[in-house]
């Protein structure tokens, strides 16, 4: 009686229960109120040619308080930085004439033309940065003059700098033999037993998805087989978020469907076909070597206008009607889950809305989330939902983010319970019409 006047529930508490595990990528599109600021801060002290305090306010930007991702210390006008993005960590100084940056991509013990000829091609595809040989150090730098290192500049030198590296690296190694794997030692191996979990969920969702395929006609499921295929991989990227080769795989599979060609998509789902079944065929320890843990600073993905989430939202949810209406559920469900895991592979989300995301992905991946030790939101077997929690995260979440988005309104009231399809395009059609204007 007394926790449900006073509000103390088991609600709270689950919101802090579970395991530590990292979902999806990482995005700079989350900093609170007080953080973008600094970045006001930082472009107003360089255009007053305050230079040093200018970079001072652009790393307290920068850094995640939360990820700890930037590590940031100066002396008078000289200053040292490192920050992390995935594999990789960056390493920089700068005093009032330059500011440099530089990391390891991998050691090269012996001098190889094949692998200068690759560096030398990426190179012309570089803005800021450049690839570097230090002895028998593969590397990437960037550097600028203080006067020219705008907040922009930095921003976007950097990022150039971080992602780039972040995927070469592992492509690098695997390409080329006689290269070795260096700097590294700060990426966070992963319990064995979720690997399992994670190896284990893989083959189950691709199997589910290459077996729901197989009996439907090509041609006349052929827009509805393509959903189906991209969902798989959003799925994998936000729930096993792999890294290294497998993450290039997905990479790989999203190409050929985007790839604007006159080729039909029946001939792009076959293709994308045969690569998952690659990715079937993969041993165990191949693709454990690709789950790991690390920290981020930039987004791979640029931020967008929420219209253009709305948007693919709603074309979703209205393309599922005809194979809800001809019992097709699964079909109907994966197509209302691609209009949101499709912006959050494609976009840079709001923090808020990636936590609505992360909701949505709970209930629909109960099992996958019970086997990794948190607490099950939906029950398939008994088609029985923990309705009550899931209303209060949402308001947790709306609660959580109102300084910055007091327009938000999840109206829980509109959700429906009674089966998982009707769950998610109730839940997605809030999700369309969020107001994430600021103050």
């Amino acid at each position: 009686m007394f926790k449900k006047l006073f509000g103390w529930s088991k609600k709270k508490e689950d919101s802090q229960a579970g395991p530590d595990i990292q979902f999806g990528r990482y995005s700079d599109n989350n900093k609170p109120v007080a953080k973008v600021s600094r970045w006001t801060d930082a472009d107003t002290l360089y255009k007053e040619k305050k230079y040093i305090e200018s970079i001072d306010a652009f790393f307290e930007y920068l850094r995640d308080d939360t990820a700890q991702n930037v590590v940031y210390e100066r002396n008078g006008a000289e200053g040292r930085f490192h920050l992390y993005q995935g594999s990789k960590i960056v390493r920089g100084h700068f005093n009032n004439e330059v500011l440099k940056a530089e990391v390891t991509l991998a050691r090269m013990p012996q001098p190889s033309v094949p692998v200068m000829r690759r560096l030398l091609e990426m190179n012309f595809n570089l803005y800021y940065s450049r690839f570097a040989l230090d002895n028998d150090r593969l590397c990437m730098s960037f550097d600028s003059d203080i006067a020219t290192a705008s907040p922009s500049k930095l921003y976007y030198g950097l990022k150039e700098l971080s992602a780039k590296a972040d995927k070469q690296d592992d492509l690098l190694v695997q390409d080329f033999t006689m290269l070795e794997t260096t700097d590294n030692e700060h990426i966070v191996v992963i319990p064995e037993a979720e690997k399992e979990v994670k190896y284990e969920y893989l083959q189950k969702w691709i199997k589910e998805t290459l077996d729901t395929i197989s009996p439907l006609d090509p041609d006349k499921f052929c827009s509805s087989n393509a959903y189906m295929l991209m969902v798989l991989i959003y799925k994998i990227d936000y729930l096993i978020t792999p890294e290294g080769k497998l993450l290039y795989d997905m990479e790989k599979i999203t190409g050929i469907y985007f790839k604007k060609d006159e080729r039909p998509m029946v001939e792009k789902n076959r293709d994308m076909i045969d690569e998952f079944k690659k990715m079937q065929a993969k041993p165990k320890e191949e693709v454990f070597d690709c789950l790991f843990r690390s920290k981020y600073t930039f987004s791979i993905v640029a931020p967008q206008q929420y219209k253009t989430i709305a948007d693919s939202i709603h074309g979703a949810n209205q393309n599922l009607v005809w194979y809800r209406d001809n019992n097709y559920p699964f079909i109907a469900t994966q197509i209302a889950e691609y209009g949101i895991s499709y912006c959050q592979y494609s976009y840079s989300l709001p923090k808020a809305i990636t936590e609505l995301v992360h909701l949505y992905m709970r209930v629909n991946y109960s099992g996958y989330f019970a086997a990794l030790g948190y607490k099950r939101y939906y029950d398939p077997v008994k088609n029985q939902f923990a309705s009550e929690e899931i209303s209060e995260k949402i308001k947790a979440i709306q609660e959580r983010w109102k300084d910055k988005y007091p327009l938000m309104d999840f109206k829980t009231q509109n959700l429906r319970f009674d089966n998982l399809l009707n769950f998610d395009y109730s839940f997605t059609n809030e999700m369309e019409f969020l107001n994430t204007d600021p103050k």
